[in-house]
């Protein structure tokens, strides 16, 4: 045998396993984690008052997005609302929302969802079916989720942007609040969710 001839094997594995390293690490790649920044992410809400509609926010949300890049379907979400951040530009309903009529933020201090599946709906739009759980009680809700997209940010950091919206029930949630208030309150809690996560390193 040539020394040709026994070269030449030796760089067909070569290049296989180089092949099959790289395809791998594509692999890999397409499965990104995204932290949830607090500063550029809210959760907002509104809800009948009457004849009009009182609008709110959370500004302490935490959580990750697993992105499967090349089936988004695949994607997990998990995030957790700091319920004491709520805030409605009144001290005294903030208080109220916060007490035990309400959130009762001392007993539960958190609210979490975390998926459970993803259903394509169009063109980077989704149904996001995953279990919330609010002053103890979890209910399967659906969030109408949008990609915005993936792109770079700050300081060599890369993004991802979400957008979803859901409709709630309260009462579902143990968040009827006090008798006293009857139907001032409606029962449906409109929600707007807004996110900007970073790749995590």
């Amino acid at each position: 045998m040539t020394m040709n001839k026994k070269i030449r094997p030796l760089i067909f594995a070569a290049a296989m396993l180089a092949t099959s390293g790289f395809a791998a690490l594509t692999s890999r790649a397409a499965v990104e984690t995204y932290d949830i920044d607090q500063v550029h992410s809210t959760v907002a809400f509104k809800i009948r008052h009457f004849v009009s509609n009182v609008p709110g926010s959370f500004t302490k949300l935490s959580g990750q997005i697993v992105v499967d890049r090349d089936n988004l379907e695949k994607s997990t979400v998990t995030a957790t609302i700091d319920i004491s951040s709520i805030t409605t530009a009144n001290d005294a309903r903030d208080k109220h929302l916060k007490g035990g009529d309400f959130f009762d933020v001392a007993k539960y201090p958190t609210a979490r969802f975390a998926s459970k599946s993803w259903k394509k709906t169009g063109a980077g739009t989704f149904d996001i079916t995953g279990d919330l759980t609010i002053r103890g009680i979890t209910k399967s809700v659906v969030l109408r989720a949008e990609l915005l997209g993936f792109g770079p940010g700050m300081n060599g950091a890369q993004l991802s942007g979400w957008q979803a919206a859901a409709t709630l029930n309260k009462s579902d949630f143990g968040l009827s609040g006090p008798a006293v208030l009857g139907a001032a309150l409606g029962d449906e809690v409109a929600i707007t969710i807004n996110i900007e996560a970073d790749l995590k390193k």
